[in-house]
């Protein structure tokens, strides 16, 4: 016969689906050995759908729940508590009684008991449903305790737990309840222990939060508690809290909230040996569960009881190291412009592109940069390399330097760039030239290795083909790191930080470069958005298709064009933008990302933005604009050099080295343009290999390739067999993965760096950020998450996280940009100059600082934004 209960002892993880990830953790916890869990039992998620399985006014009302969107709190505030009500007027099923009561006589009735919720979709790695349901502390008697099990169903729908499962993609009619009876510890003192410090999320430091009493005090937030921080079995840092009260459970049962005695309100709420002693039980627990844990105890008569434990579902992972010794690691997407996380096949790639040495961790990827940290030449190489592109990452790394004991440095010094490379140094290469000529001769040498590619491609298959791609990532790797590629991107470098230095030196003026960088030849990105505005041109005398536009949802629009009036020159023309920009998109270092050339309608919101805010030929106008600014600065700043001590000499270096950025600078998009082109290539041959492994039913679906390295992808080709327990974890890895923010250094103790930007001398109350753009402007901001969601209007300033080449198009609508990732010579920075906007970015949190519609000045001569 079915039982409704489960005594902690009878639990396992094959349980789950009967008593939730609460009740699991707790029956794991009470079998680690010397641990003292208090007694209990959890009724069954079974025993809630006995309960409610015939109430049709409640299944009616959760019909309509689940048609509401998170946005919908009116609605979803009056179906919840309309739920709840029903809930608790049912009547608990006779067997479902019979069993908790004959629970309760076995553990001893007369007891007091707390009573939790325990969801399944509760305390999983995706997401920790903390405080969404609710727990009764010290309930007597057994008519009181199966009173407050109903309760506990009910919280089930209240509308914070509700708007929960929303936001993180539970479907209401899936999420069943279980209840934990647990005997009551009537605690002198309580708290919660990080196995992991939840604010730098180091592993290797435990954090200890105690108070007087029931944890609740702590929990509610009306007492501040004690903090403890504990490194090996060494007590490292404590606070101590100014408690002025505390919960405490009352003899009839249910508890109270009283004042402290004033003599005990800064008395140490744990001794030094208690708090050792706890931090090791918190180790126990976090080796028993192989994660980091979130642990609830209390103390009573000097012995220590867990009452909860769940894992630490925020705690960005560690790039794992094939040893023991201490790493440091920078991120990849911070300088990529793409901090979204990306899928296996994605990273592989990336993977087999880059020579330096790569690490994984969250679907992003971070380099390993401890080599050169520890080589005195290599550390200057780097603090000054990122300290340019990105100065968070600068402090961040000199923090850790300046600890002296995390990264020492090697007894005998080594080249800083071997340890970025594998295989041997290369020989020294004479000084190149980097002139128009050898930059047309790049960019035709690396077109016609496309086209080579595609014709080459279209006759491979199976595993020929992953030899072919394996080979022709080697041309890939060749070209991307040619010396005379990196000799032009240098050149523009070096360049612009000259004329910044020189022209500030000289004449004080800052960011000449900025200014002297607008509508330069070779800047593929930028063309591309010119290059959208006459799309946009050649839509603009066809009424019937702008309209037609406003309401596409398929992406076969482009053969329904012909359809109307101009329809065949419209196709021919966005086909011509395809063939040329059809690869890019958003997130575009990622293989797997959808390309417009895959899904064309992506383009009908930036079409209709530029029909909107710009007027006929604006790319020409825009374009010659700033053409004409370029040459104005120039002129200003030669006039002005001419008239100063040694004037000819100072006005003819400039000259050069403003001649040298405007042939180079515009070159360095281009590197990423062809590597994106090649992705594009290898993605189409190999989507051709996985439609064939679908149709043999291999795989469910073309995109479960996705999730499959390059190496493992080759294998289910070759052997026809695909693991789709592999496929399955992947997916829940990478829903888990784009919740997360990638920190920008995180070392191999799991600890996350912070840096902060030094400076002084900008506005009380401003939000700082790295200045890559000159000018001061002041507008509406527009916080856009999404290319897809971008609304924008002419004069609006964009706030992102970060912008890659997709994003372009927008900036031909925009006065200026600010986003959270990027440095001097990102894709952002690059365009922004280009475009002659004034920007600033590497802006910690601008799009939760900085709200939608606020009227905000953007300085990005200095770098900082401030709030009108």
């Amino acid at each position: 016969m079915k039982s409704f209960v489960l005594h902690f002892q009878e639990i396992d993880w094959t349980k789950l689906p009967l008593v939730g990830g609460k009740g699991v953790h707790l029956a794991e916890l009470s079998k680690i050995q010397g641990l003292s869990v208090p007694a209990g039992f959890c009724v069954t998620t079974e025993a809630y759908q006995k309960a409610f399985e015939n109430h049709d006014t409640f299944h009616q009302l959760l019909e309509q729940l689940t048609k509401l969107n998170g946005e919908e709190h009116t609605q979803i505030r009056t179906l919840s508590n309309q739920i709840r009500q029903h809930m608790m007027k049912a009547e608990i099923p006779p067997n479902v009684e019979e069993d908790v009561t004959h629970a309760l006589a076995q553990l001893g009735a007369e007891h007091a008991y707390a009573i939790r919720s325990s969801a399944t979709a509760e305390d999983l790695p995706s997401a920790s449903f903390a405080g969404q349901q609710d727990t009764y502390l010290n309930i007597i008697g057994v008519s009181s305790i199966l009173r407050h099990i109903q309760k506990c169903w009910a919280s089930l729908y209240t509308e914070r737990a509700v708007i929960y499962r929303l936001q993180n993609g539970f479907d209401q009619k899936d999420v069943s309840l279980s209840v934990i009876v647990q005997q009551m510890v009537f605690s002198n003192a309580s708290g919660v222990m990080f196995t992991a410090d939840p604010m730098t999320s180091n592993r290797k430091i435990l954090s200890i939060n105690a108070s007087f009493g029931m944890g609740e005090a702590l929990v509610s937030g009306i007492v501040s508690p004690d903090s403890y921080q504990v490194r090996g079995a060494q007590l490292i840092d404590k606070m101590i809290a100014d408690k002025k009260k505390a919960v405490y459970c009352l003899e009839e049962g249910g508890t109270k909230t009283q004042p402290i005695e004033p003599d005990w309100q800064k008395v140490q709420t744990l001794t030094d040996s208690q708090i050792i002693e706890l931090a090791q039980i918190g180790r126990q627990i976090e080796d028993h569960f192989s994660c980091p844990q979130d642990i609830e105890w209390c103390l009573v008569d000097n012995t220590f009881h867990i009452v909860q434990s769940r894992p630490i579902t925020t705690l960005y992972p560690i790039p794992e190291a094939a040893d023991q010794e201490n790493h440091v690691y920078v991120s990849v997407g911070h300088q990529q412009m793409m901090t979204a996380a990306m899928k296996p096949l994605g990273l592989s790639f990336y993977l087999l592109t880059t020579p330096a040495p790569m690490r994984t961790a969250g679907g992003r990827l971070f380099v390993d940069v401890t080599q050169q940290l520890a080589s005195k030449e290599g550390r200057v190489m780097l603090l000054n390399t990122l300290g340019k592109s990105d100065p968070l990452i600068k402090d961040a790394l000199i923090t850790i330097v300046d600890r002296g004991d995390f990264v020492k440095l090697l007894p005998q010094d080594y080249s800083a760039i071997a340890p970025l490379r594998k295989g041997p140094m290369p020989a020294a290469q004479p000084p190149i030239e980097p002139g128009p000529s050898l930059i047309s001769e790049l960019i035709n040498k690396s077109q016609a290795s496309i086209e080579l590619l595609k014709q080459q491609i279209r006759t491979k298959s199976g595993i020929d083909l992953f030899d072919f791609i394996q080979e022709d990532l080697k041309e890939l790797r060749r070209e991307l790191f040619a010396p005379e590629s990196m000799a032009v991107i240098k050149a523009a470098m070096d360049a612009s930080a000259w004329l910044n230095e020189h022209m500030a030196k000289w004449l004080g003026e800052p960011n000449a470069a900025d200014t002297l960088s607008q509508s330069v030849p070779n800047n593929i990105t930028s063309e591309m958005g010119l290059a959208l505005l006459d799309v946009a041109d050649a839509i603009r005398p066809y009424p019937e298709v702008i309209d037609y536009l406003q309401n596409v949802k398929e992406d076969r629009f482009l053969d329904e064009l012909s359809e109307f009036e101009g329809g065949a020159t419209i196709k021919q023309v966005l086909d011509d933008f395809l063939h040329k920009y059809g690869m890019r998109c958003s997130g575009e270092i990622d293989l797997t990302r959808t390309r417009w050339s895959e899904k064309p309608s992506a383009l009908i919101p930036l079409i209709l933005s530029n029909l909107k805010n710009s007027a006929p030929h604006a790319s020409q106008l825009m374009f010659e604009q700033g053409r004409k600014e370029a040459a104005r600065k120039e002129r200003e700043l030669l006039t002005r050099l001419q008239s100063l001590p040694d004037g000819e000499q100072k006005m003819n270096e400039t000259k050069r080295m403003i001649d040298l950025l405007r042939n180079t600078i515009g070159y360095r998009e281009y590197p990423k343009y062809f590597m994106v082109n090649r992705y594009f290539i290898y993605k189409q041959a190999l989507l051709k290999e996985a439609k064939k492994l679908e149709q043999a039913k291999v795989i469910h679906h073309l995109e479960d390739v996705y999730y499959l390295t390059f190496d493992e992808l080759r294998e289910v080709v070759q052997t026809k067999e695909m693991n789709e327990e592999i496929i399955r974890k992947r997916k829940e890895e990478y829903t888990l993965y784009k919740k997360l923010t990638p920190p920008r250094v995180i070392t191999s103790d799991g600890e996350i760096i912070a840096g902060a930007y030094k400076r002084e001398s900008i506005p009380v109350h401003s939000i700082p950020g790295l200045p890559v753009s000159a000018g001061v402007i002041e507008g509406r901001a527009r916080v856009v998450l999404t290319i897809e969601e971008a609304d924008l209007e002419a004069g609006d300033i964009l706030v992102t996280a970060y912008t890659d080449p997709s994003w372009t198009p927008l900036f031909v609508s925009i006065k200026g940009l600010v986003t959270e990732v990027g440095g001097l010579m990102t894709h952002g920075a690059v365009i922004a100059r280009e475009y002659g906007l004034p920007a600033v970015v590497g802006v910690e949190k601008a799009t939760t600082l900085i709200k939608d519609g606020q009227q905000i000045r953007l300085n990005g001569t200095e770098g900082y934004i401030e709030i009108l």
